[in-house]
Order: C-alpha cells, then structure tokens, then sequence
C-alpha cells in the first residue's frame, strides 16, 4: 500500500480552518468540499486514460480521454457524503456506491448496516471517500469488499489520518498483492487518544458536517 500525505498550501490553509472549533457547519461543509476537490486532484493522477485524436476550429489534436469502465466513488456513510460533492465535481462521469458501516465506541469495530455496490467490479478503479483514517477497520473492510468483487485499483481520500490506521491499512494490503491500494489525505497527524480518536484531529467530521445526531 501507498501513502501520499498532499503538500500544498492551499490544502493546509484549508484544513486548518476545518480544525478550528469555531469554524460552523456551514463553514465546514463548504471547506470540506474544497479540500476534497483539492485531494482528488492528487488522487486521480494516475486513473486510466486512453489516446484520442479530436477536431479543434483550427485542426486535428491528440489527447486522453477516461479509460472505460468508468470508475466508482464509493462514500461511506454518513460522513463521506460530506465528501461526495468535491469529489463528483471533478469526476462526473464517475458511478457511485455507497457503504455504511457504525463503529462501536467501546471496542472500536466497526459493522456494516448498508450496502450499495456492483456485484461485479472487474477493470474498474475505485475510490473511497471517508474523512478519517483513524483506527483503519472501516475502510479495511470497505477496501476488502472492492477487492472482493474485482476492484483493479483502489485509492482511499482521507481529510486525515493516523499512523495506526495507516499501519493497519498497509499490513492488510501490502505491495505484493495484485491489487494496488493508495491512500490520499491532507495530514499525518500524530495518533489515536484512548478513545481511538485522531490527534489532534478535527472531532466528529460527521457531527461537524451534519450535526449532532
């Protein structure tokens, strides 16, 4: 597995803001979705593309085109649709799936209670939109289902991660498996408290983004 931690200042400027406690919802949600935009930018660098040959006013010019299938942006639920818009807006003509998993906040597992896939994903990339990487159990199992179902390629987005999670992620999928696993996010930041929460973190992104429930 790869990760990529985005350096650029736009990002920083960007999740700084959504850390601070006095940022709103509103205010939240819209920076979300910008830093979102700003992730899957570096997150698609590698998506397959194919030659084409297109007529301008003037002549004839070479260039790409998204490979088919198209690929899947997968959200898991509810926070990651905090995510969706930024990422839609950047690839429209992608599908979308939805995974819900609750995680107990007592032993920290996390089980599934919604799922919304393809049975078949052969050939086809996906991405998995989920604000935290803290503990790693969620999107160990929703990166386990892709896979499963014939995923050629998945790359998780992150606003953050912890090392933990990170470490999780990376011995469940290593390098030497077939299918190639990335994680994209805009920090690295310095562990989980006893409550498996990221520190210094932003609190609950699903609060935060949608209020508490």
């Amino acid at each position: 597995m790869q990760t990529l931690v985005v350096d650029h200042p736009l990002v920083a400027h960007k999740l700084t803001a959504m850390r601070d406690a006095r940022t709103d919802s509103p205010a939240f949600r819209r920076l979300s979705d910008e830093l979102v935009t700003l992730l899957a930018y570096e997150a698609t660098r590698r998506i397959r593309v194919e030659q084409v040959r297109v007529s301008t006013p003037i002549g004839q010019a070479d260039g790409v085109r998204l490979a088919k299938p198209v690929p899947l942006v997968v959200p898991v639920l509810r926070a990651g649709l905090g995510m969706l818009d930024g990422m839609a807006r950047l690839l429209p003509q992608a599908d979308v799936g939805f995974v819900g998993l609750a995680r107990d906040e007592e032993t920290l597992v996390a089980s599934t209670y919604a799922t919304r896939l393809p049975a078949d994903l052969t050939g086809r990339e996906a991405f998995v939109l989920d604000p935290m990487l803290a503990t790693g159990g969620t999107l160990q199992t929703v990166i386990a289902m892709l896979v499963s179902r014939g995923a050629a390629a998945v790359t998780a987005i992150c606003l953050l991660a912890a090392p933990e999670g990170v470490a999780k992620l990376a011995e469940a999928f290593r390098e030497d498996r077939p299918v190639p696993v990335r994680v994209v996010t805009a920090a690295m930041d310095r562990g989980l408290d006893e409550r498996g929460y990221i520190v210094p973190g932003l609190g609950d992104a699903g609060d935060r983004l949608f209020g508490a429930v």
